[in-house]
């Protein structure tokens, strides 16, 4: 089944065509899951003090903590002098109340200074290369770079960004390729090879798969995967997860 485009998403039909082209087995999950729906965002700092509430608990209870870390801002919306200034006159208890512990609260306040010194810069970020973005953000205490690669993949949009330290990654690598085991991080950059300038692309269909039967890879695994013991030997097929599923990024457990 085939589905249409939201509005006000990019059009990523080239890359799909190009995956499809590049890998028919990539190309089954493609034609079932449908068209990519990743699209830009605007709001970088609220997009990564969402990711600093999101570490160590799960999306739903993080959501709902920064929507009460929110509600201590003018029109809900914190800016980096406005979490400055809020984060040093609040009440502890109010800042618990927002599942924000002193570690975490130290996070945000040292990403609110770099942003409002420039160490971010937040208006030159869509235009430095993926690796300029990683430094500038790695430099900020809580963020490492899974968090980096998830701001450029769903917020810039970059097209060609592959985490392999992301364990949807890898599991989505292992079905597809049909492996016995998890990639390591070098089987995977190998195996990912095929998709390039796509791997954003393709990353989020592994991340959407759950849903789709995923045959043997239709294309020979690299010969760098091919000779590495013991990931690259094929294994018997797992059962299809049920309808719908999904697989979301695999935050680690502490990136720094």
């Amino acid at each position: 089944m085939w589905f249409e485009r939201p509005p006000g998403v990019p059009d990523w039909s080239e890359a799909e065509s190009y995956l499809r082209r590049a890998d028919p087995a990539l190309g089954a999950v493609i034609d079932r899951v449908g068209p990519c729906t990743l699209a830009p965002r605007r709001d970088y700092f609220v997009v990564l003090c969402k990711a600093i509430f999101t570490q160590q608990i799960s999306t739903a209870v993080a959501t709902t903590l920064f929507g009460r870390f929110r509600d201590l801002f003018p029109n809900r919306r914190p800016t980096p002098a406005r979490v400055i200034e809020v984060l040093g006159r609040a009440d502890p208890a109010v800042l618990r109340g927002c599942g924000l512990s002193r570690q975490k609260t130290s996070y945000l306040a040292d990403l609110a200074q770099h942003l409002a010194d420039g160490r971010i810069p937040t208006r030159r970020l869509a235009g430095m290369d993926d690796e300029a973005v990683i430094e500038a953000l790695v430099g900020v205490r809580g963020i490492g770079r899974w968090t980096a690669e998830m701001f450029l993949i769903f917020t810039l949009n970059r097209p060609d960004v592959f985490p392999v330290g992301d364990l949807g990654v890898v599991d989505g690598l292992r079905d597809v390729f049909n492996l016995p085991a998890r990639p390591t991080p070098a089987e995977a950059l190998a195996l990912g090879e095929r998709w390039r300038p796509y791997r954003s692309i393709a990353t989020w269909y592994l991340w959407r798969r759950g849903s789709v039967p995923v045959a043997a890879p239709a294309v020979p695994v690299p010969d760098a995967v091919a000779g590495a013991p013991p990931c690259a030997r094929r294994r018997r097929p797992r059962p299809a997860a049920a309808p719908g599923a999904a697989i979301s990024p695999a935050r680690p457990r502490a990136q720094k």
